[in-house]
């Protein structure tokens, strides 16, 4: 029996909590054994977008330290927090140092919650059912820090009764990128209402994505623009029956 960790990240722990009760059924339902490491905290990457190396070296470390417990695959539902963890936490240490090696072996076992499932898993199908018009927000670190192009929407693709549309710059940036929605408030909202008219004149009734940030401002992005167009986190759509 296959086993994995749960990185729980912190929007999703705040704001979708239900995402990851789903994020726990789907794995069980595939027959993962599931742990989760309570010690957990945030992964550091709002410090370390910032500058703050110094301050994010004592985070990483009590971050790798609650999941060496266990050897095994660490997943969580958020390309940008998995991207942390995986490409960035090996550059917060010098080579050859006890943290350095810590950081390489966690980094060598955290996986997004799509790339678990196609490329460790195996698995394209769950079992989903979904009768809707769907277009896919392909999220910047996911897509671009991670390499995921295709994991996402092959898990779609398998969704029975689900109709696949096209997104329009289906890859430009929704706008929120962290601190950047704050620091850059003007020049966030004119790329996030360029996502939401793109997104509404797909003809979906439905936007997925695999970034609980993106989620987050595409939602209220929508909701501000009067669209009745649903945005959902991809661990909720495949989990509909």
């Amino acid at each position: 029996m296959p086993k994995a960790q749960l990185f729980i990240t912190c929007l999703a722990d705040q704001f979708y909590t239900s995402t990851l009760q789903n994020m726990t059924h789907l794995l069980e339902k595939l027959g993962v054994e599931l742990v989760f490491p309570p010690g957990q905290t945030c992964c550091g990457q709002p410090l370390f977008n910032n500058g703050f190396e110094d301050k994010t070296r004592a985070v990483a470390l009590n971050f790798m330290q609650a999941f060496a417990k266990s050897d095994a695959p660490i997943v969580g539902p958020s390309g940008s927090c998995v991207s942390m963890v995986k490409h960035h936490y090996p550059e917060l240490f010098p080579a050859g140092t006890p943290e350095y090696n810590l950081a390489r072996d966690t980094a060598a076992r955290t996986y997004e919650f799509t790339e678990y499932l196609v490329n460790v898993l195996k698995v394209l199908d769950v079992g989903a059912v979904f009768p809707h018009k769907v277009t896919y927000h392909a999220s910047c670190h996911y897509l671009r820090e991670m390499g995921l192009k295709t994991e996402a929407k092959t898990l779609l693709g398998a969704v029975k009764d689900l109709e696949l549309i096209p997104l329009k710059e289906e890859d430009t940036c929704c706008g929120f990128g962290g601190a950047f929605t704050v620091t850059y408030p003007e020049v966030s909202r004119a790329m996030m209402e360029n996502k939401v008219k793109h997104i509404m004149a797909s003809g979906a009734d439905t936007v997925v994505m695999c970034e609980p940030g993106c989620l987050m401002n595409v939602a209220g992005g929508l909701h501000k623009a009067g669209s009745n167009i649903r945005a959902m986190h991809i661990i909720d759509l495949l989990s509909a029956r």
